[in-house]
C-alpha cells in the first residue's frame, strides 16, 4: 500500500525543523514591490523553450520525500510533451540534485535558464529560494510549504504553493468536531511555532463557529498529562491534539488522563500508524487530518509507470498540479519567461484575485485535456489531482483540502472522508 501524508509523521515534522525561521526572516527580507507579478500585465520574452527545474532538500529521515514529487513533476511534463509540448516544442526537465543549500542549487537552476522551479519542501528553506529566484524572475512553486508566514513573504508575485497554510487546518479541525456533534472544544497545543500556529487557528475557528473552548492547555515535550486531564474535567466534546514531536508519548499520556479515544482529533503531524505502540483502544474512535487528498488510483498508477519503486506519494499530488499550473500559464500566455507565467497562474488555477470582469472559464482536470482547450483558445479552471486550487494574490490556495483520517481499537488509521475549506 502506499502511503499518503499523515501515514507517518517524521517527515512532516522534519519540514517544521526550522519553525519560526521564516517569520523572522520576513521581516528583514520583505520589501515594497512596485507591482505583484501574480497580477500584472506582461509581455511575451521569453526564449521559446519551457524549463522546469526542482529543488529536492529533503535528508536523512525525510529523504523519501523527493521520489515522490520528482516523479510526479516528471509524469506532468511527460504527459505536456505527448499533448505537443510548449508551442510545439518539448518542455525540459532539469535534473535536480538533493542538498540543502536552497540558495546554491536555485542560482545553479537561474543559470540553467530555469522558467519555473518546483520546491522547496522544508518551509524554512523557501526564502533563500524566493531571494534567488525572484531577482531573476523565475517561478517558484512549493508543493509542500505549510509556513503561514510565507504568505506575506516579499517575493515579487513569483511564489505560489499548492499546499495550504497550517492556519487552514484549524478551520477543517474544527469542522470535523461539528461533525462529531461537538458543542465544546479543548486545544492541546506543544510548545513552539507549529502549537502556537495551529492551535491558535483551532481557536479562532471554533469561536467563528459557535463552540465553546474548555479545558485548552500548553505542554511542553511530551509532558501532556496535565493538560489532558484538565481538558477532561473541563468536559470539553473534542479534544485537539496539536504536537509533532514525540506525538505518541504524547497520546499515551492523554489516554492515561482518560481522555476517550472518540473525543480526541489530531493535528496533522500527529497523525500516524501507532497500533500497539499505545495501549489497545487509546485512539478507539480518534480522527486526525492530512493535507490534500488520497491520490486516485489512475494517478497511482501513472506515478508507478513513472518510477516503478515508488512506496510513498507524499505531496506526489501537489507536485504535479505545480508542474501542470506552470505548463497551463505558459500555455494560456503563449509564453514561457517567468514573468508570463506568473501573471496566468491565478487564472488557470481558477482564482479570481485581480481578474475584473474577466471571461468565464472552463473546468477540466486531465492535463492533456486542459492543453486541447487552451489550444482552441479557452480560458481554462483547472482541478487538479490535489482537489480545486484557486490562487489568491498572495500566491496561497484558497480552498484547502484535508483527508481525514479514522482510527479503530487498534490504533491503526484509515481514511474516512475528505473535509474542504475556504481560506
Amino acid at each position: 500500500m502506499i502511503r499518503r501524508p499523515g501515514a507517518g509523521s517524521a517527515g512532516r515534522a522534519a519540514l517544521r525543523a526550522g519553525a519560526g525561521v521564516v517569520a523572522v526572516l520576513g521581516l528583514s527580507a520583505c520589501s515594497v514591490f512596485a507591482t505583484n507579478a501574480r497580477l500584472a500585465q506582461t509581455e511575451a520574452s521569453g526564449d521559446g523553450v519551457l524549463r522546469i527545474g526542482m529543488l529536492l532538500d529533503n535528508t536523512g529521515s525525510a529523504a523519501f520525500l523527493n521520489d515522490a514529487q520528482q516523479a510526479a513533476v516528471e509524469l506532468a511534463i511527460q504527459q505536456a510533451n505527448a499533448a505537443g509540448g510548449h508551442k510545439g516544442r518539448p518542455i525540459e526537465f532539469l535534473q535536480p540534485s538533493v542538498t540543502s543549500d536552497t540558495a546554491a542549487a536555485a542560482r545553479q537552476l537561474v543559470a540553467a535558464k530555469a522558467d519555473v522551479v518546483i520546491g522547496p519542501t522544508d518551509s524554512s528553506r523557501a526564502p533563500a529560494a524566493i531571494d534567488v529566484l525572484d531577482k531573476a524572475k523565475t517561478v517558484l512553486i512549493s508543493p509542500a510549504n505549510l509556513d503561514p508566514a510565507l504568505s506575506g513573504y516579499g517575493s515579487g508575485g513569483y511564489y505560489f504553493r499548492t499546499a495550504p497554510p497550517e492556519t487552514a487546518e484549524g478551520a477543517a479541525l474544527v469542522a470535523v468536531a461539528k461533525g462529531k456533534d461537538a458543542t465544546s472544544i479543548a486545544v492541546l497545543r506543544q510548545k513552539g511555532a507549529y502549537g502556537q500556529d495551529v492551535g491558535d487557528a483551532v481557536a479562532a475557528a471554533a469561536k467563528a463557529a459557535g463552540l465553546a473552548e474548555k479545558g485548552s492547555g500548553e505542554f511542553s515535550g511530551h509532558d501532556a498529562g496535565s493538560a489532558a486531564a484538565a481538558a477532561r474535567a473541563a468536559g470539553a466534546g473534542a479534544v485537539v491534539v496539536v504536537a509533532h514531536d514525540e506525538a505518541q508519548a504524547v497520546l499515551a499520556q492523554v489516554h492515561d488522563a482518560g481522555v476517550p479515544g472518540s473525543k480526541i482529533l489530531l493535528a496533522d503531524a500527529a497523525v500516524a500508524q501507532y497500533a500497539t505502540g499505545l495501549a489497545s483502544g487509546a485512539l478507539d474512535g480518534a480522527s486526525g487530518l492530512v493535507p490534500g487528498l488520497f491520490p486516485s488510483a489512475a494517478f497511482e498508477t501513472e506515478i508507478l509507470k513513472q518510477s516503478p519503486g515508488l512506496k510513498d506519494m507524499t505531496f506526489a499530488a501537489e507536485a504535479y498540479d505545480a508542474a501542470a499550473l506552470a505548463i497551463l500559464a505558459a500555455g494560456e500566455a503563449q509564453d514561457d519567461a517567468g514573468a508570463s507565467i506568473a501573471s496566468h497562474l491565478i487564472g488557470v488555477s481558477g482564482g479570481t484575485a485581480g481578474r475584473g470582469g474577466a471571461a468565464p472559464r472552463t473546468k477540466c482536470t486531465a492535463l492533456a485535456d486542459c492543453l486541447g482547450l487552451e489550444s482552441k483558445g479557452k480560458p481554462i479552471d483547472y482541478d487538479g489531482q490535489s482537489g480545486p486550487i484557486a490562487f489568491d494574490a498572495n500566491g496561497d490556495i484558497t480552498t484547502a483540502n484535508f483527508t481525514v483520517m479514522s482510527y479503530g481499537t487498534d490504533n491503526t488509521a484509515h481514511q474516512a472522508g475528505t473535509q474542504t475549506v475556504a481560506h
